[in-house]
């Protein structure tokens, strides 16, 4: 059975729209406008136990809404869910017990209290036995660099400390299912390094299912093998890496390197200049020219080495994410 199973999943917000003026507050009162938001659109997927894939999309494409549906924060205007065979907007009791959400700056921990005195809250929530619990709690504590600041008050602990203690909290009543939002947003490296090295070392221990939604593309290409992609609430893609940068991108890139500086005016003749350091440069091509264009460069230039490259994720998802944030036809955007 799927850990995951989403069928033709669709989300509409519908708000009232207040007319200027008082007259205008006056007539919405007899005759009130509304405004439709399409916010996931017709989304089908399939999440096998003990994948972690990531969400990934621009402002507004949908991620969050389609987390919190998966989650049964929201009911669907249309189509079906499935998470370890429950449907979860329906919120029983088992389901919940299964699944665990973090959200980047949203705290599920007391804010004036130590997080070890908040988790002892989830030991009693979750019926974990005592010893069971200290095991866990001790041995992710460890694994996260936060053993020593589990007694200290929550509110004196740094961005990223905080962070590791809701993946604590999350994490230790063992989820068949963690969904994750935005979990490194505002982390410094050394921070977002740890949680994805934990996250990587736990799913691998334990075999939890993971859905990651991230802007940070080195959670995702560390972490994750397939993504999905929502454009304006619609799925775009559901594949590896891989062919997503083949699919997408237009273009190789040729890394080259030279016996002697080359000017940039010459570079240029040869396709587009992406870094350019004197005797080093970086050219963008299209892609079915990448041979004709490799070789007319090793014939009218020094080369000492050239290397035919595909460009990186960050960039094709990048590109993806512009096109996505442009105003739809109508001016308006999909929600979040």
């Amino acid at each position: 059975m799927e850990a995951i199973y989403a069928e033709g999943l669709r989300r509409v917000f519908r708000t009232p729209v207040k007319q200027e003026g008082l007259w205008g507050a006056v007539r919405s009162l007899f005759r009130r406008q509304y405004r439709e938001s399409v916010a996931v659109d017709d989304v089908s997927f399939r999440v096998e136990p003990g994948e972690i894939i990531g969400l990934l999309g621009a402002n507004g494409a949908g991620k969050t809404t389609l987390v919190k549906l998966l989650t049964g924060l929201l009911y669907p205007t249309a189509g079906q869910a499935r998470v370890l065979g429950f449907v979860p907007w329906e919120r029983s009791d088992e389901f919940r017990r299964q699944i665990a959400l973090v959200m980047g700056q949203r705290s599920q921990l007391w804010w004036d209290l130590p997080a070890a005195d908040s988790l002892l809250l989830h030991r009693v929530m979750y019926r974990i036995p005592e010893k069971e619990f200290r095991r866990r709690r001790d041995s992710m504590a460890e694994l996260l660099g936060i053993a020593d600041k589990l007694h200290i008050q929550l509110r004196r602990l740094s961005l990223g400390e905080r962070m590791k203690c809701e993946l604590l909290a999350a994490l230790v009543h063992m989820p068949r299912v963690l969904f994750l939002d935005e979990p490194t947003i505002g982390l410094d490296v050394v921070a977002q390094q740890t949680v994805r090295d934990f996250l990587r070392h736990y799913n691998r221990e334990t075999g939890t299912t993971i859905v990651l939604t991230s802007h940070h593309m080195a959670d995702v290409e560390r972490l994750c093998r397939r993504v999905l992609i929502l454009e304006q609430g619609r799925l775009l893609f559901d594949g590896g890496l891989h062919e997503l940068v083949r699919r997408f991108s237009s273009e190789k890139w040729l890394r080259v390197e030279f016996a002697e500086p080359v000017a940039v005016e010459l570079l240029s003749k040869f396709g587009e200049l992406h870094r350019w350091e004197g005797t080093r440069a970086v050219v963008k091509v299209p892609r079915e020219e990448v041979t004709q264009r490799a070789a007319t460069l090793l014939h009218h230039l020094p080369v000492v080495d050239i290397a035919i490259e595909e460009p990186p994720v960050e960039e094709v998802v990048g590109a993806l994410f512009r096109r996505s944030e442009a105003p739809m036809l109508d001016g308006s955007t999909a929600a979040s």
